[in-house]
Order: C-alpha cells, then structure tokens, then sequence
C-alpha cells in the first residue's frame, strides 16, 4: 500500500533499518523483515543504496600512529573496580574524531547501557582542550551521574587525572590497538562520520549545537539492541525527569 510505502522511505530516511521499521511496529506492515530487504535488493519502489550501511573498520595489520601516553589505569582495574560492569548504568566510552588535516577534533562519548550518545565540541585537539571541555561538560552534571570513562590511549586525555579527581569518575584506557574494547565507541564514531561529522569537515568552523544535534539525530533512532527503543528512551528509564539537552 502507498501509505506504507511513504511510511518505510521516510523512516529510512531517518536512518531506520528494515529491521528496526518492522521490530519498532510503529505501524503496521504487511510483510516479514526479510521480505522488506528482499524488496530494497530487487523492486523498483525501493532503492537499496538509501539503507543505512555499516561504518568501514581499520583493515587488519593497521597501526596506530598517534601518540601513546606512558601510564594509564587498565581494564583489569576496572573489572576489579565495578564487577557488574556489563549490567550497570553510567559507565561511558570515550574517545575523539578529528577533522580535516588533523588540525581539529570532537570528542565523543557513549553511554554503554543506553547507547546515547555525546559529542562535545573543544576549543582545539590538544590535552588541555579536551581536558576544559570535559571539565566545562562534567560541571553541568548532577555527581555521579556517570561512573566512570573507557578511553581511547591517544595523549589528548593524558591529563585524565585531573579530569577523575575533579569530578570523582573513574577514568580507565583500553589496550593499544584494540578498538574493540571500546566496541560501542568505535560503531558510535562511524555513525557520527556519516551523519554529519564529515572527515573533510574542519570541526573549527562548527559550534556545540551543530555537534550535538548530530548526536541527537542518532539517539533518536530505535536499536534492535535496545527491544527496538531509542537510546533517549533507555537513558530515562535510568534517570526520569532528566532532559537530554543539559547533556551537550
């Protein structure tokens, strides 16, 4: 029927899977998950190349180049630390995306039970900067609303310490090379390059409220993940009466 047809282009448009559109049930249509890819690939009423794609990894055997900081608290300090990790909430993955030439930067952050996601918009790419920001970010929060940050080992967060002892949150790095222990983060950062923070993009020429609507576009999508709610959805299951927007 046109009105589904006009339902399913529009949610695509959004960035809405064929998995999500028939999962959320917003509305009904009259066809199987399956099916509905099935007609992307091989009807003219669906474009297949208007389907969310995954993001591209790092091909195997890539090393990572950027500088590394001598000391760092590890996972295994955080698996020691908060033994029901993987269950609770407040717990972030960090990390930064930079722009064109490498002379700009945004910092992204996930929150790993809701998969919210934050980006905050620093005055430059080095330590201090991304250092201010957080500290400028932190200082809008309720205390301990979050637990604790899993960051990329990059030196832009090599004043770390400042950062957990000012705002008593738990700052931990993952292993050189191992994206995958930020898993989230890495996915997160591939969206946001595809919604909008473009790496031809120079970040100096954008303020906070074009990153963060960047990062509000994609909370607001439903995840299978998530029983197919959106991310805003989850986080206010963990903190009602919380308005989203003191997050950016």
């Amino acid at each position: 029927p046109d009105d589904q047809v006009e339902y399913i282009k529009e949610k695509v448009a959004d960035h809405w899977t064929p998995d999500v559109i028939i999962g959320r049930a917003e509305k009904n249509i009259s066809c199987s998950m399956r099916t509905l890819y099935r007609r992307f690939q091989d009807s003219e009423t669906f474009n297949v190349a208007t389907l969310p794609m995954k993001g591209k990894r790092k091909p195997n055997g890539h090393k990572e180049k950027r500088g590394k900081q001598a000391f760092r608290r590890q996972l295994k300090d955080r698996q020691r630390d908060y033994p029901d990790f993987a269950n609770e909430f407040g717990h972030l993955e960090g990390d930064t995306i930079v722009g064109l030439n490498h002379k700009s930067a945004v910092i992204t952050l996930v929150e790993r039970l809701s998969k919210v996601i934050i980006t905050l918009k620093p005055d430059g790419r080095k330590a201090k900067d991304i250092e201010n920001s957080l500290h400028s970010w932190f200082s809008h929060l309720p205390s301990h609303l979050f637990k604790s940050i899993t960051f990329d080992c990059g030196k832009e967060f090599s004043n770390w310490k400042s950062i957990s002892n000012q705002h008593d949150v738990s700052i931990f790095f993952a292993d050189p090379g191992c994206p995958s222990q930020r898993g989230l983060n890495e996915q997160s950062n591939g969206l946001l390059r595809r919604d909008g923070l473009l790496k031809q993009m120079d970040f100096n020429t954008i303020n906070q409220a074009f990153a963060s609507s960047v990062a509000n576009k994609r909370n607001k999508i439903p995840r299978k993940s998530l029983d197919y709610k959106t991310p805003v959805e989850v986080f206010l299951e963990h903190v009602p009466d919380w308005k989203l927007s003191s997050l950016s």
